[in-house]
C-alpha cells in the first residue's frame, strides 16, 4: 500500500494525517530553504520561520519553529534536540514547576520559557494567515512534541481561545502537573495524540509524581504495532522484549527508539499492514 498523500482537508485523526505530522515534526531540524522547498512541494504557499537563542544558562540553545499554511490548512512544527541533551535537562531535579497557560496547573519550566520566546510571533502569524478558516495544526518530536503540546494549550486557554484541530507529538516528555493534564485532556479529547515508541526514553522523563503525561497515547511496541491502550503489565513485558531484542545494537534500546525516522519506519509498517 502506497502512503497516501497529505489531505489538506481533514479535520480528525487518522494514521495517514499521523504519518504526515510525523514528517512536518521533521521538517523542523532543517534550515529554512529545506524547509520551504519540502512545504511548496507539499502544497503550501506560506511558510514562516521562527527563532529565539536563549539569554541565559539553558541546556538548550534555541527554540526553533516554523508554520507552513495552505489555503485549508495550517501547521506549526517545532524542533526537537538531541536524545542526551533532552536527557540531561529532564533528570535535574533542581527545574522548578511554573504556572502554566492561563495559569493552569503547572508546567516544566525549561519547556515553558522556551515556548514563550517564540509562542507570541507564531499565535500572530497563524491567525495572519488564517485567511478562511483553514485547520490549525501543532507537531513535534521530543522537546518539540513538548512544545507542540504547550502552544496547542495556549492556542485553547490563552488567546485566541480556539481548540486547534489537532496536536501529535512524537517522543514528548513529560510536559505538566495533574491539574494541567487533566484540563487539557477534557478540552482536547479526539485532538491530542501522544506518540510513543517501545523504551523510548524520553517519555519517561522528567520523573513522577510531579510530572506526568496527556492523553491519548498511541504506542508502538516491540514490533512496531500500534496500540490505542497498552496496560501496565503488558507495557513491562513488552519493554523487556525491545531490551532483549536490541541487546547488541550500536546504541541502547531506550536511545534508538527516540529517533525520529524509527517513528516513521513504524507508522509505515502499520499503514502497510492496514492496507
Amino acid at each position: 500500500m502506497a502512503i497516501p498523500a497529505l489531505d489538506h482537508s481533514t479535520t480528525r485523526y487518522s494514521l495517514p494525517h499521523a504519518y504526515w505530522m510525523a514528517q512536518a515534526a521533521g521538517l523542523a531540524v532543517l534550515d529554512p530553504a529545506g524547509i520551504e522547498e519540502k512545504a511548496h512541494a507539499w502544497g503550501f504557499g506560506e511558510v514562516r520561520h521562527f527563532e529565539s537563542t536563549h539569554q541565559m544558562p539553558f541546556p538548550i540553545e534555541d527554540t526553533q519553529a516554523y508554520t507552513m499554511a495552505s489555503d485549508r490548512m495550517i501547521v506549526t512544527g517545532f524542533r526537537g534536540t538531541e536524545v542526551l541533551k533532552i536527557y540531561d535537562w529532564l533528570t535535574d531535579v533542581n527545574t522548578p514547576p511554573v504556572p502554566g497557560p492561563a495559569k493552569k496547573g503547572f508546567v516544566h519550566y525549561g519547556f515553558r520559557q522556551a515556548l514563550l520566546s517564540v509562542y507570541p510571533q507564531i499565535r500572530d502569524t497563524v491567525q495572519e494567515l488564517r485567511t478562511d478558516g483553514q485547520s490549525v495544526w501543532f507537531t513535534g518530536h521530543s522537546l518539540g512534541g513538548a512544545l507542540a503540546m504547550l502552544a496547542g494549550a495556549s492556542w485553547y486557554f490563552e488567546e485566541p481561545h480556539q481548540l486547534p484541530d489537532g496536536v501529535y507529538t512524537f517522543g514528548q516528555p513529560r510536559t505538566c502537573e495533574r491539574l494541567l493534564a487533566d484540563a487539557h485532556n477534557a478540552a482536547f479529547r479526539n485532538r491530542c495524540y501522544r506518540f510513543v515508541n517501545n523504551n523510548d526514553i524520553v517519555p519517561q522523563l522528567p520523573p513522577e509524581p510531579i510530572f506526568t503525561h496527556v492523553d491519548a497515547l498511541r504506542y508502538f511496541d516491540a514490533d512496531g504495532k500500534l496500540h490505542e491502550a497498552m496496560p501496565l503489565i503488558a507495557g513491562l513485558k513488552d519493554r523487556s522484549k525491545g531490551f532483549r531484542q536490541d541487546m547488541f545494537a550500536p546504541e541502547t534500546d531506550a536511545i534508538r527508539d527516540h529517533h525520529l525516522p524509527h517513528y516513521l519506519a513504524a507508522l509505515e509498517r502499520n499503514l502497510t499492514r492496514t492496507g
